[in-house]
């Protein structure tokens, strides 16, 4: 079976480009998705991982549409490998079932890792620059009213971390930082 993973990171890109390429190929089934490629952990591709049987090729447009991180992308291979499914890159014209191909991979995932690694450099040197000229204040601090009350529910064992947070519509570090911050305050006093 022919199988197709499509992805945009974002919901405003559009995946036409891709699916336009990949169509050439007789797919049977086809993966799409809109999702930041940071990490595995993305619905669609679990699904295609999941669906993908021995003998099966999984096409994709390039590499850094299934993962970022050179680790990521060999793991992602060494899954389907060990299924018996290959990977075929279209834009990179690369086919994991060649000895000549796994070593591209590794090749071409080490650049994407590479590139992507600079561009939040440049991202940080110029968030840098902007508060430096007064441009960028970062993100607006959280402020929970009666957060004392929250954290000594906590305390209490009323609830666990996971719970608070979710009864505060913040997330996990979010609450951390509102903890330490407190247990810094009450220590002062």
């Amino acid at each position: 079976m022919n199988i197709a993973y499509v992805r945009v990171s974002t919901i405003e890109q559009n995946e036409a480009r891709q699916t336009e390429n990949l169509s050439k190929y007789n797919i049977d089934k086809w993966f799409t998705e809109k999702a930041s490629a940071k990490d595995t952990n993305r619905p669609q591709l679990k699904e295609m991982i999941g669906f993908a049987r021995q003998g099966d090729t999984v096409y994709i447009h390039d590499f850094s549409r299934i993962a970022r991180s050179t680790s990521d992308l060999l793991n992602i291979v060494e899954q389907l490998t060990e299924k018996g499914i290959f990977l075929v890159s279209t834009k990179e014209n690369i086919d994991t079932n060649t000895p000549t191909g796994k070593l591209m991979l590794t090749m071409i995932g080490a650049i994407n890792e590479f590139e992507r690694t600079n561009l939040l450099e440049r991202q940080r040197e110029g968030i840098a620059i902007a508060v430096q000229q007064g441009k960028y204040k970062g993100r607006k601090e959280v402020k929970i009213d009666n957060f004392p009350a929250h954290y000594a529910r906590y305390k209490s064992r009323e609830v666990n971390k996971a719970q608070l947070a979710e009864q505060l519509n913040i997330s996990r570090p979010t609450l951390d930082k509102l903890i330490a911050a407190h247990e810094k305050t009450e220590a002062g006093n």
